[in-house]
């Protein structure tokens, strides 16, 4: 028998087939706008891999996942387990027309929640804080993170598109800070008050202005999402000094961040996991040690698989699947 988990990533959705003894069979991405244009098709892709008679659970992960707070069956959601898709990012489609085509496979299958103010498992200060503070493959990130340190006190640093870093004390998710907060990712990041300017005065939105204020703004790159990332790195390879200042701006605004959550660590914490595109870079600059320049060697650093979002949720679908009641402090009810 196998599991299945899916990250709804933001320029694709990832894959992960595990066998029942916790193995990595195949990881696989499928193009946001490839699916939304009906190029690829997530069911054909699955199907060259996996009987879908051998698949005991799939975990799913989707958009804001704000409408839910407990991983649940997910015949048993509605609306998708999500408030709005409004001011998420930009929004092509194809995680849409992926989850279309999931439902109708003859699979079961959870979906994962995201972290919220409804999100009765986290700490009642980041809930008084924040609306919301990750989204549902952070979760299955920290799973992932989890299994692979065996760490209960320790902060994983995600850092892609987005940047969001989650603290996980005592086992459980204490809280998070998302990409439209405090750190920079690729292409989103925190709304400054020349963006709020811009807004009032009807020149931009505010879901505009996120989805152009990571390191893009300050290399200066436009186009589209899936491509950004790559022309931001080969743009640092080739010597641009934009490129580089924005790599080291978006590098030590995710410093400012792990060190703001350890603050609030009530316990020691044990170490630092890097994932994402770019947490996990070695090539052309390596990610661990440009944070490393920040901490001194503070902190045990542990990098991670970037398609840990897709792992863990298919860790979560095994777990859940053999009994387990609770995730990270996230209620299990099925």
């Amino acid at each position: 028998m196998v599991f299945i988990g899916m990250d709804h990533g933001t320029t694709g959705i990832s894959f992960c087939i595990m066998s029942d003894e916790g193995n990595v069979i195949d990881v696989f991405k499928i193009g946001r706008e490839e699916s939304k244009k009906g190029l690829v098709s997530a069911t054909e892709e699955l199907e060259k891999r996996v009987d879908f008679s051998d698949v005991k659970l799939m975990a799913i992960t989707y958009a804001m996942g704000d409408g839910i707070s407990k991983i649940l069956p997910t015949e048993k959601v509605e609306n998708r387990g999500i408030l709005s898709i409004n001011g998420a990012g930009k929004v092509t489609g194809g995680g849409t027309s992926v989850f279309s085509e999931l439902e109708k496979l003859d699979i079961d299958s959870v979906m994962i929640p995201g972290l919220h103010k409804d999100s009765t498992s986290l700490n009642e200060l980041f809930r008084a804080a924040y609306s919301h503070q990750a989204s549902p493959e952070k979760v299955s990130i920290s799973y992932n993170a989890l299994k692979e340190t065996g760490w209960s006190n320790f902060i994983v640093a995600d850092i892609s598109s987005n940047s969001v870093d989650i603290l996980i004390e005592d086992g459980k998710i204490k809280g998070a800070i998302d990409a439209c907060l405090g750190a920079m990712g690729v292409v989103h990041g925190p709304l400054d008050l020349e963006m709020i300017r811009d807004i009032d005065e009807n020149n931009a939105s505010a879901n505009g202005c996120f989805s152009h204020a990571g390191a893009i703004k300050i290399a200066g790159i436009d186009g589209k999402v899936a491509n950004m990332k790559d022309q931001l790195l080969k743009n640092y390879e080739n010597g641009d000094g934009k490129a580089k200042l924005a790599i080291d701006t978006l590098i030590m605004t995710v410093a400012m961040e792990i060190a703001g959550l350890d603050v609030v660590c009530e316990n020691e914490i044990e170490g630092i996991v890097l994932t994402g595109s770019i947490g996990s870079a070695r090539e052309p600059f390596s990610f661990e040690d440009e944070i490393n320049k920040y901490f001194n060697d503070k902190y045990e650093l542990k990098v991670i698989s970037k398609e840990s979002g897709a792992i863990g949720a298919a860790q979560i679908a095994m777990d859940v699947f053999n009994g387990k009641k609770e995730i990270l402090g996230i209620e299990v009810d099925i």
